[in-house]
């Protein structure tokens, strides 16, 4: 799967438009200056041989190098990958027990008030887009009350609670995005184990319904709300592109943007290609935990 995502990377990105010689030298820049550039940069060669080239350094542990300023692409992703997994794991650790905290609190109230407010709640949420949610925090919290910084600048060394006040903003806005989807799928898992027969007699024995939940039907919905949580820790990874650029975040989010600007491929192939690599990581995290959690599938007739 990687290696057909790597194909289709590498195609993505040289049907991009523009020149990142055009963009290294100016609009001034003379043609042999252009056709010099290209050279010394291995532009003029076929795709083909500028993929097998971009594969070999890859499985190498080669990400290859900059086109706009020669750096090492791993070196310069190190940093930034690590600012991006921080902001994604801290609005993990309030999304995922607070998704799941709503759902079985949805059950147990089903139909009722708790129920109606926490479904209004996350449908609008999860209806209006990320970058508007963003601004909207960033003006009333961060401008007219002053409670959070607008713009969420980290540095190398920075102290711990110093860097969670200042990604306060964008870990909201994620974990806004992402509670809505997960919180209404536990809900649903945990509403279709309801309708088993076991949880009837449970009833029948006079056990409360907060401990049905708790002790027969939220342990056998695991593997669904399992799949639902992997897939938004995925987009979490993934999907913060918007939210680092709204914020400004030097995340890989932000150097992504950044380098699709001045066409630096080798670099937004790298990028995209460990954004991918996390997502198929994730997804294979979540087949695993399903099958350990469902006996049926673990010892298959």
């Amino acid at each position: 799967m990687l290696l057909m995502v790597s194909v289709l990377i590498f195609v993505g990105t040289q049907i991009l438009p523009g020149d990142v010689a055009q963009s290294i030298l100016g609009q001034s820049a003379t043609p042999q200056a252009l056709a010099n550039l290209r050279e010394e940069l291995g532009l003029n060669q076929p795709a083909y041989i500028r993929y097998f080239q971009w594969l070999g350094g890859l499985l190498q542990g080669d990400l290859g190098t900059s086109l706009t300023n020669g750096r090492d692409i791993g070196e310069a992703i190190g940093q930034r990958f690590g600012n991006t997994l921080f902001l994604a794991s801290c609005a993990a650790l309030i999304a995922v027990p607070l998704a799941i905290l709503l759902g079985l609190v949805s059950v147990l109230y089903r139909n009722r008030w708790p129920d109606k407010l926490i479904s209004i709640v996350a449908l609008a949420s999860i209806s209006v887009p990320e970058f508007l949610i963003g601004y909207i925090l960033m003006f009333y919290i961060g401008v007219q009350l002053g409670w959070a910084p607008s713009v969420s600048m980290v540095t190398e060394g920075m102290p711990f609670f110093a860097r969670l006040h200042a990604i306060a903003l964008p870990v909201a806005v994620l974990v806004l995005v992402v509670l809505a989807h997960m919180m209404r799928m536990t809900r649903a898992a945990i509403l279709n184990v309801m309708q088993s027969p076991y949880i009837e007699t449970a009833e029948l024995k006079g056990l409360g319904m907060f401990r049905i939940i708790r002790k027969h039907a939220f342990p056998n919905a695991i593997a669904p709300v399992v799949n639902v949580v992997m897939l938004n820790l995925a987009y979490l990874v993934v999907g913060v592109v918007v939210v680092e650029v709204v914020f400004v975040y030097p995340g890989m989010g932000q150097f992504l943007v950044d380098h699709v600007a001045k066409r630096d491929v080798p670099v937004v192939q790298a990028c995209g290609l460990i954004f991918a690599s996390v997502y198929i990581l994730l997804n294979m995290i979540a087949d695993i935990v399903s099958i350990m959690a469902n006996p049926r599938l673990r010892h298959p007739k």
